[in-house]
């Protein structure tokens, strides 16, 4: 019994930097960008895109295209990155264990 007071002891820890942790990725950004830093995005820790810049050179009237090109490469690269950074971070918490549902 004195194993699973332990245990649960543990869980409860274990939760609570989780929570703490989620709460902080929140604020956590990173930037990512494409056509050389023509297009640059940043998104939070959750998944959420926070700001788009483009530079003023990339935007052809008759090359559309290529801009929603750049764009999405560089949100999708954004979005990546902060996925990584958020797996990375929970991983430590939960020493590796995959626990699901959580990101």
């Amino acid at each position: 019994m004195k194993n699973m007071n332990q245990l649960m002891k543990q869980a409860q820890q274990m939760q609570a930097k989780m929570t703490t942790l989620q709460k902080e990725l929140e604020t956590r950004e990173v930037e990512a960008s494409s056509g050389g830093g023509m297009v640059k995005v940043k998104v939070n820790g959750k998944q959420e895109l926070l700001d788009i810049k483009i530079n003023p050179e990339c935007v052809d009237p008759n090359d559309v295209d290529m801009l929603q090109d750049l764009v999405k490469a560089a949100v999708n690269e954004a979005v990546k990155d902060s996925q990584e950074m958020v797996s990375s971070a929970m991983s430590k918490v939960t020493g590796g264990l995959s626990i699901p549902g959580l990101f």
